[in-house]
């Protein structure tokens, strides 16, 4: 048993101070405070000006650690130990987050990590291009968005221009969004409520809603990019039938993926 594990054994069925208390979960009081706001601990029990603590707050701040590890938000963890999510969603919340990637890192840190500009990082997350994930309170980047804003600068070498490409970044991001929301309600309605009715308990409702989310999340974004790829391609031969060189239409149609299109 490890330190903090043995204070909090030896300080169950104490009341506590709230010094007590951080020091029992290896916490500042600040930080207790700060889980007071956002209505993560039920409210201590008062004697006049002096508030005690006890084993509920204490095991609450064990579950609270033991969630944050696995990468949830406080938000999300709220719910949780309020009841207002099914203990089955853990483990889905904790997947997600595994996905997501679980350190973020500031604007300032991804500009120097991508070598870029911060006030040109600042312009594309005005614009839509880069979005920020929301985790308490706090907006940051995953180290998919350096590669994804080097993947931006290769686009603006390869000439395209940078207003146009912002503004079609936005358009973009507007419907990709629009869509991600019709497909996790889509999840939720057709796989998560029906699993959440089934005759199983926590654990085998949990691992059935981890089995579909891993199952689901990389075909349907295999089948996105897959899609989007071709409908690219499609558009693209199109229009260089219309416009394209003989010599244009010969290197395209080497691509794969590409219905040869004989020079005219």
């Amino acid at each position: 048993m490890d330190v903090r594990a043995i204070q909090e054994t030896e300080l169950r069925g104490a009341d506590l101070r709230v010094e007590d208390l951080a020091r029992a979960a290896g916490l500042t009081v600040d930080t207790i405070r700060f889980y007071q706001k956002r209505r993560l601990l039920p409210p201590p029990r008062r004697e006049g000006r002096i508030a005690w603590y006890g084993d509920d707050h204490v095991a609450r701040l064990g579950r609270i650690r033991e969630l944050q590890s696995q990468g949830l938000s406080l938000a999300l963890i709220r719910r949780l130990l309020d009841g207002e999510l099914d203990a089955a969603d853990a483990p889905l919340a904790a997947a997600v987050a595994d996905e997501t990637g679980s350190e973020l890192h500031t604007l300032t840190q991804l500009a120097r990590r991508a070598d870029v500009p911060e006030a040109l990082l600042e312009l594309v997350v005005e614009e839509g291009l880069l979005v920020p994930q929301h985790r308490d309170g706090v907006d940051g980047y995953s180290a998919a968005d350096a590669e994804l804003v080097a993947g931006g600068l290769r686009l603006l070498g390869a000439g395209l221009p940078l207003p146009e490409l912002l503004s079609l970044a936005r358009r973009h991001h507007e419907m990709t969004r629009a869509i991600a929301e019709d497909a996790v309600a889509m999840f939720d309605e057709h796989v998560r409520e029906p699993l959440r009715e089934a005759s199983m308990n926590d654990e085998e409702r949990a691992d059935a809603l981890v089995d579909a989310f891993r199952t689901l999340l990389p075909t349907v974004t295999a089948l996105v990019a897959h899609h989007f790829r071709g409908v690219l391609l499609e558009v693209a031969r199109e229009h260089l039938e219309s416009v394209g060189e003989p010599a244009e239409l010969i290197a395209a149609a080497a691509e794969p993926g590409w219905e040869r299109v004989e020079p005219r």
